[in-house]
């Protein structure tokens, strides 16, 4: 028995450094994890899809969101799912504690995450979808798929560039076996997970992708993605007008992020407890799916529905602004999910209302409505979630057509630069912004969090008191000694900083105290300032050193600029070459 665990761990520690070593180890390990995420995916799918089945009586092969109608009695199952939500949540005590989705690992822990939350977010989504909640169960795929490959890697002790790469890949698994889309859960990963494109990451991505895909097609999974044919050819001219769909597309997405978290502010000045919100977000939800059931789950079936049928566009616009109203009462109320197909589904409505606009302001259609949707899907789904080249590819695995893709590209391009210069968030990341953090992407900004003034600092063992006399302080600091000297106060606080030299000036009255040639008193770095904070403190002073010193006024130490720009371009060339594989 001791042999075998000597060997044991003697071919686990071989494998530890091949995969450390090797890129192709790395990708045999991808393969694995994409499989296991597309596996994951079936299941949260097939759970959700049978509570949907057995609490709404849908027939086998039926959606939720193309059902024709659901009685008032059954739409009882919304604001039941609420009270199921927030039980399961007292049960895994989920409140009381901040849980890390994929992005936020990878932006700032270097993609580690816990298994014990990403079950809980799972459960979650699973629970708010399944009981027709107006969210997708996305963020359930992309956290299973990103945590399974945070534990193997975290097992395997790999690098942090390489463990980022490889949530990434688990991520864009999961989301690429969900759709039967490769190509998007690839840049899925890129774009969203991992936040560049790098060397290092396309083939354990690719290959995770294609994995996931082919493991969620063996086990029966039906893909999300829209079978459309392309019934126009795009001309050069229609790039300009579908330019134009893309600029209102992120309008309407930055209005939706901004009205979630209005709705979540509002809930919290409302007399009831924070945990009860979802049972009364699910009531809120009861009239809206009564109107029409398009406006529960994701909405896969009635995007379909929507676009094989010639519907009014007085129709599409009623059910826009209804699946609006509830997408941002679920996610307001504190239903869990995400808003990836719901802006796909949205995306395609506003698409067919802006062709049909045109076509009402022209006399004659001037693009092609179906094309219109398909294009309006990636253009809004970016605004609101990002990553133009995944949608773009989701449009393209749809319809085959490239000249299709072409113009998806160019009005994704436009919604991405129009949010990303008026808003600066994805709604992942605009949640972590209201919460307070400054995430704008998933690139790696982890290794600034720890490098702070008071790791950075030069420590002061003993500062020297601002009323000693310059011929003192002449005496124990002669030319030469040291450069700078942090003075304190008769209460032992920060009193500034004195030059040495300048106490040796001739124009200087011996008899006078130190303190009056101090510079820079008011001007100190909080310990735990991280390096571009410290950075922006010595711009805004214009100072060579400053004190670090706490919130009471104690003196820790000093640190140069200098020392501190050097410092940060070492650890920028360090993350950079870990990035792109030359570490």
């Amino acid at each position: 028995m001791t042999l075998d665990i000597a060997a044991i761990r003697s071919a686990t520690s071989w494998l530890r450094r091949r995969l450390r070593a090797s890129e192709a180890v790395l990708i045999l390990l991808a393969v694995a994890i994409g499989g296991g995420a597309g596996l994951l995916s079936v299941v949260q799918g097939a759970i959700a899809r049978t509570i949907q089945h057995l609490l709404f009586g849908l027939p086998i092969g039926q959606r939720l969101s193309a059902t024709p109608a659901i009685p008032v009695l059954v739409l009882v199952a919304l604001p039941v799912g609420g009270l199921a939500l927030v039980l399961f949540s007292w049960a895994t005590k989920a409140r009381n504690r901040h849980m890390v989705d994929a992005v936020e690992a990878n932006a700032l822990h270097g993609g580690r995450m816990s298994w014990s939350d990403s079950l809980v977010i799972s459960g979650q989504t699973i629970i708010s979808n399944g009981f027709g909640a107006s969210v997708g169960l996305e963020a359930a795929y992309a956290q299973l798929g990103g945590v399974i490959a945070s534990i193997a890697g975290g097992w395997f002790r790999l690098r942090r560039a390489d463990l980022r790469i490889l949530v990434g890949a688990g991520t864009g698994a999961a989301i690429a076996g969900a759709f039967g889309a490769p190509l998007a859960g690839a840049f899925y990963a890129f774009e969203i997970v991992i936040g560049a494109y790098t060397p290092a990451a396309i083939a354990p991505v690719a290959a995770a992708s294609l994995s996931g895909v082919l493991v969620a097609q063996a086990f029966g999974a039906e893909p999300y993605l829209v079978d459309a044919m392309v019934s126009e050819q795009v001309q050069t001219h229609h790039y300009l007008i579908y330019a134009g769909l893309g600029a209102v597309a992120a309008g309407v997405g930055i209005l939706l992020m901004r009205a979630v978290a209005d709705v979540e502010a509002l809930t919290r000045r409302l007399p009831i407890r924070t945990t009860w919100r979802p049972v009364v977000g699910g009531a809120l939800l009861v009239p809206l799916a009564w109107l029409t059931p398009q406006v529960l789950s994701a909405g896969h079936g009635a995007l379909h529905l929507d676009l094989a049928f010639a519907v009014p566009l007085t129709f599409l616009a009623a059910i826009f602004i209804i699946k609006c109203a509830a997408s941002v009462v679920s996610l307001g109320f504190g239903f869990r999910g995400g808003l990836f197909f719901a802006s796909l589904f949205l995306g395609s409505l506003l698409g067919q209302l802006y062709a049909g606009g045109l076509a009402w302001i022209a006399g004659q259609p001037l693009v092609d409505a179906q094309n219109a949707a398909l294009v309006g899907m990636a253009a809004l789904a970016v605004a609101v979630v990002g990553g133009p080249m995944t949608m773009a590819m989701l449009v393209l695995e749809a319809t085959h057509d490239f000249s299709l893709a072409g113009a998806t590209i160019a009005a994704a391009l436009v919604s991405s630069t129009i949010v990303r210069e008026t808003f600066g968030y994805s709604f992942s990341t605009w949640r972590l912004h209201l919460r307070g953090e400054t995430i704008k992407s998933a690139r790696d900004i982890g290794w600034v969090r720890t490098l702070t003034a008071g790791q950075m600092m030069r420590r002061v063992e003993r500062a020297t008191p601002a009323d000693i006399s310059v011929t003192e302080f002449r005496r124990l600091f002669p030319l030469g000694s040291t450069s700078r000297i942090v003075l304190v106060d008769g209460a032992e606080h920060y009193a500034g900083i004195v030059q040495t030299a300048s106490a040796f000036a001739e124009a200087v009255v011996a008899s006078e105290p130190i303190g009056t040639l101090a510079i820079n008193r008011q001007e100190t770095l909080a310990p735990d300032a991280d390096i571009t904070t410290v950075m922006a403190a010595f711009d805004a002073a214009g100072a060579d050193e400053m004190a670090v010193v706490t919130g009471d006024g104690t003196v820790l130490g000093v640190l140069s600029e200098s020392y501190v720009r050097r410092r940060y371009a070492d650890e920028l060339d360090k993350a950079q070459r870990e990035l792109f594989g030359e570490a």
